[in-house]
């Protein structure tokens, strides 16, 4: 977190194991003619994709944490053009723009107009060259079959246009965090389906992808593997917030099961007949040494239950269950019984008016949540307010609460929740818990990089994996950074990753 904006353009999970959400991914529709999905059949980009994705790439590439620029950079854009020319919707390399991220979250996207996008962090797991290739074919692959102008089409078909529908139709038409924060726990009907890519489009991208590998002379088997990796991963993701990674998530609904995706997609790759093809790991582990790896210090850091800042000096505890998610404008929580945002606005040391914008914000200019007397209290010597309001939608009722915080005459922060009414107390402890960082505390905390190391005779999967830069499990985290089993076996002299400081 560090810009002064609560509005999110896009969000999108890598592969969309999780689907996408946000109104940046419909309004960048594919205005041209059916997109080539066939090898050998091209077409050129419209002119009217390349505006669209030119006015949207730098605010996609702020929203999630700037443009990267490690020595890396070079190289993914090299692949991921490499990989695009393979969809057939342009004639040439140059006719795609390959970003890689600085974001701590696993993901990959891509939009018309040419646009595709890697972060920092799912580059780190993946072990290979085709891996990444695969991943960012399968991106692509989404854009070729158009399966974003679909969305948006059966998105204007509903008559429920977002969770606080009833409020106004810009919740989810324009880029309203709380019209997405609410779809994404509450909206269990149409407007969540429209807002996340369905099993099928999943599994025609995941097609897409594997033909893409196969053509470009990838091993087909690599994406496969990359979404088996990626999988392990959000497990463990899952146990380290105090969730249960064996419960059934709640997109399961409507995407495919992930070991079912992982064997579908080997199974498919089989199929083509292709039975080689580069990986290319040697190179892609020379590029991939020494990049960022997760938070970086400059935006915040997520260390288990607690986001600490160490540049703002602040730091604050969601309660078990709920996981965060650092952006650059804000940190997300999320949990089965509400979701929120933290973040921060213009301040002028009138609370009462820095609340107010904060309610017009979740819902857009011309509207506002109805709320009631803003309360006033301290929090761990802070002078904090906070006030709440209910809306309906449908048959359900929202608490929405705006809790912030004075940290100067000219700074403050806040929270943005939403529950289902009557539930606001599940984050009375995070409320609580905010509070100011020392300066020891702020100089400790240092951020992470991947260091590819060479094993050397007597080295071991747990000796290797106590050098991870973790509290909690190390072992774990190892063998998914490296695709390995806990039953492998090392040999001396092959290249590893391990996460250091």
């Amino acid at each position: 977190m560090k810009k002064l904006s609560l509005k999110t353009l896009y969000t999108c999970t890598a592969l969309a194991l999780v689907g996408c959400t946000g109104s940046g991914a419909e309004a960048v529709e594919s205005s041209g003619s059916e997109a080539a999905t066939q090898q050998g059949e091209r077409q050129s980009i419209s002119a009217e994709d390349k505006k669209k994705g030119a006015e949207v790439h730098p605010q996609l590439v702020q929203e999630f944490g700037g443009a990267y620029t490690g020595s890396q950079v070079g190289y993914v854009v090299r692949v991921g053009q490499d990989i695009a020319v393979q969809s057939g919707l342009g004639d040439a390399r140059s006719d795609f723009t390959v970003t890689l991220l600085n974001s701590p979250v696993n993901n990959a996207f891509a939009i018309p107009g040419g646009y595709v996008y890697l972060t920092r962090q799912l580059m780190a797991l993946m072990n290979d060259e085709a891996e990444m290739a695969g991943v960012l074919g399968h991106e692509v692959g989404h854009v070729a079959a158009r399966h974003s102008q679909k969305r948006q089409k059966a998105a204007t078909r509903n008559s429920i246009l977002g969770i606080l529908g009833q409020i106004g139709s810009q919740v989810l038409l324009g880029d309203s965090t709380l019209g997405r924060l609410g779809s994404e726990v509450f909206g269990k009907g149409s407007q969540l389906l429209t807002l996340k890519y369905s099993r099928k489009q999943e599994y025609e991208a995941d097609d897409l992808g594997i033909r893409y590998l196969a053509s470009a002379g990838y091993a087909p088997q690599a994406l496969s593997t990359m979404l088996e990796s990626l999988a392990a991963q959000s497990a463990i993701d899952a146990r380290a917030a105090g969730r249960d990674a064996r419960s059934a998530p709640e997109w399961a609904s409507t995407h495919p099961d992930p070991a079912r995706r992982v064997s579908r997609a080997a199974t498919n790759a089989g199929k083509l007949g292709v039975t080689s093809g580069k990986r290319n790991r040697d190179a892609f582990l020379q590029n991939l040494d020494g990049i960022l790896y997760g938070d970086d210090p400059k935006q915040g850091v997520i260390e288990g239950n607690n986001f600490l800042h160490p540049d703002l000096k602040l730091k604050f505890a969601v309660p078990n269950g709920f996981n965060m998610q650092n952006g650059a404008s804000a940190v997300t929580i999320n949990g089965s019984s509400g979701q929120g945002q933290f973040t921060t606005g213009a301040y002028n040391g009138n609370m009462t008016t820095y609340i107010d914008a904060a309610f017009k914000a979740l819902v857009g200019d011309k509207t506002s949540v109805p709320y009631g007397e803003i309360q006033r209290t301290t929090v761990n010597g802070i002078p904090a307010s906070y006030a709440i309001g209910r809306v309906t939608s449908g048959n359900q009722q929202l608490d929405v609460t705006i809790f912030a915080y004075e940290f100067s005459k000219s700074s403050a922060f806040h929270f943005a929740t939403i529950v289902p009414a009557g539930g606001t107390a599940v984050f009375s402890p995070m409320y609580q818990s905010v509070s100011r960082m020392s300066v020891s505390e702020a100089a400790g905390i240092k951020p992470r990089k991947i260091d590819v190391i060479t094993v050397k005779r007597g080295d071991t999967i747990a000796s290797l994996s106590s050098r991870m830069a973790y509290k909690d499990y190390q072992q774990d985290r190892f063998l998914v950074l490296n695709r390995l089993r806990s039953n492998s076996t090392l040999q001396a002299g092959e290249k590893v990753k391990i996460v250091t400081y």
